[in-house]
């Protein structure tokens, strides 16, 4: 059974046929979703397909190239939101110097009342992390990791940061950029990675995985990742599955609490 950790269903280009794929995803073995805030609107967004479907949960949080707008007031919303029986997380938070703006300072600011938000909650954290690595880890030194549980998005830097966050506790989520041609950084760093730290995730409608690649992803395509995942850890697809849907359920407290 699949555990999609990380997905974006209220995205538009889901709009012609979300209800149907669904449908179709679960006679697929799709066991969970936990979809994702990327703003505020998305995140009232996630709370309407977590309340009409079971198999979905929910993040509550503002991307990092969102947060431009961000207010006091949203983040009292979004401390209301983290109150829903069904939001397991506080995220996509972090920092995404990929792009000019928003600002640093601004990204830096809203990442750490984010955190904040976690920490007053007891929700673990979802981070996006792009081209920011030391920004980033320099701030979840501070903020320490032990305060709630985190995971570090769409993992996309080297083993020896791996390593770093590892000895801070946290998780990875590994997607389809595992089976790209030119993704020798992250195949190295998850043949460093111990299984019992992967969460397996899409980030759909992005980053599906090969033979899928430039395509609209979903999440029956963690089949795709969890063979290459088998590969290199030399075990078969069946524990790859087992393994890292037990982490997720874990890390968000889904399938121990139901």
């Amino acid at each position: 059974m699949i555990f999609d950790t990380h997905a974006h269903y209220d995205d538009e280009d889901f709009d012609g046929d979300r209800e149907a794929l669904f449908d179709d995803m679960r006679s697929k073995g799709v066991e969970y979703i936990v979809n994702i805030g990327a703003s505020i609107s998305s995140t009232k967004a996630t709370l309407m397909l977590a309340d009409r479907y079971p198999f979905i949960y929910g993040a509550a949080g503002v991307h990092p190239s969102e947060t431009k707008e961000l207010t006091l007031k949203d983040l009292e919303w979004l401390k209301k939101a983290a109150g829903h029986k069904k939001v397991v997380a506080i995220g996509e938070i972090g920092l995404d110097y990929y792009w000019p703006e928003p600002d640093r300072e601004t990204q830096k600011k809203w990442f750490v009342r984010q955190l904040k938000l976690a920490e007053e909650t007891g929700l673990p954290v979802v981070i996006h992390s792009r081209d920011a690595a030391k920004d980033t880890l320099d701030i979840l030194k501070t903020w320490d990791a032990h305060k709630t549980k985190g995971v570090i998005h769409c993992f996309s830097y080297t083993w020896e940061l791996a390593k770093e966050y590892l000895s801070m506790g946290y998780y990875f989520g590994i997607g389809g950029v595992l089976t790209f041609k030119n993704a020798k950084k992250l195949v190295e760093a998850v043949e460093y990675i111990p299984m019992e730290k992967i969460l397996l995730e899409t980030d759909c409608p992005y980053l599906a995985p090969e033979p899928f690649r430039g395509k609209r992803n979903r999440s029956d395509y963690i089949y795709y990742v969890a063979d290459k995942l088998a590969e290199l850890k030399n075990i078969s697809r069946e524990e790859v599955l087992r393994i890292t849907g037990n982490n997720a359920r874990e890390f968000y407290g889904i399938g121990i609490m139901d």
